[in-house]
């Protein structure tokens, strides 16, 4: 990837602090949905190399695209989109910018970009290569995200995860970008295949 100019990194550094995502990351019930998570999120953009005119855009959306996880809501990613557009324009970035950012913030919702859509599956990728991670790291997200649904009953939370788990390897691929299929498919549909074994046992 390319060094950011020095008007992006202003602009990046500017919109964090504005959107007062340091704060926001660091809630006490984020267990995954942290600042480790965004980044991870940003490492893994930068492996999936995007086209240099994406790359703004992309680290944009992966500081906001978890701006506000209150787990169970259904309205996080649309109540994140807006911090990312309320915090974009006060530092006046431009409008065409702000809707991509929106736009990939929304996306992380459903993470089923169009077959077009570069920055959406480099973002939608991005944000769930934790999926293929090594066995003792998943192991420990998937703990992480348990955390973060204290409040759910472990019978509840157990029907409702593996029904997450299995909607995501229902898909013909979990992955969009070229890469990602190639290097963290195979690891992914490993891991939540395992996870599902464990919660239905």
């Amino acid at each position: 990837m390319r060094e950011a100019t020095e008007r992006e990194t202003r602009l990046l550094d500017a919109a964090v602090v504005t959107g007062g995502l340091g704060p926001k990351h660091s809630q006490p019930h984020r267990e995954y949905h942290n600042l480790m998570h965004v980044e991870d999120v940003l490492l893994r953009i930068e492996e999936l190399q995007p086209p240099s005119e994406h790359e703004l855009a992309l680290a944009l959306a992966a500081w906001f695209h978890d701006a506000v996880y209150q787990p169970g809501q259904d309205d996080n990613e649309d109540r994140s989109a807006y911090v990312a557009y309320d915090a974009l324009e006060q530092v006046g970035a431009d409008p065409e910018l702000i809707h991509e950012v929106v736009r990939l913030v929304r996306l992380t919702a459903s993470h089923e970009p169009d077959d077009d859509d570069v920055a959406g599956a480099v973002l939608c990728d991005a944000d769930l290569a934790i999926l293929a991670a090594k066995p003792e790291r998943y192991a420990h997200y998937a703990t992480a995200i348990r955390q973060e649904y204290v409040h759910v009953p472990e019978a509840e939370f157990r029907a409702g995860r593996v029904k997450v788990l299995r909607r995501f390897l229902q898909r013909p691929s979990i992955y969009r970008t070229a890469h990602a299929r190639e290097h963290w498919e195979a690891k992914a549909r490993a891991n939540m295949s395992d996870e599902i074994e464990a919660l239905e046992s």
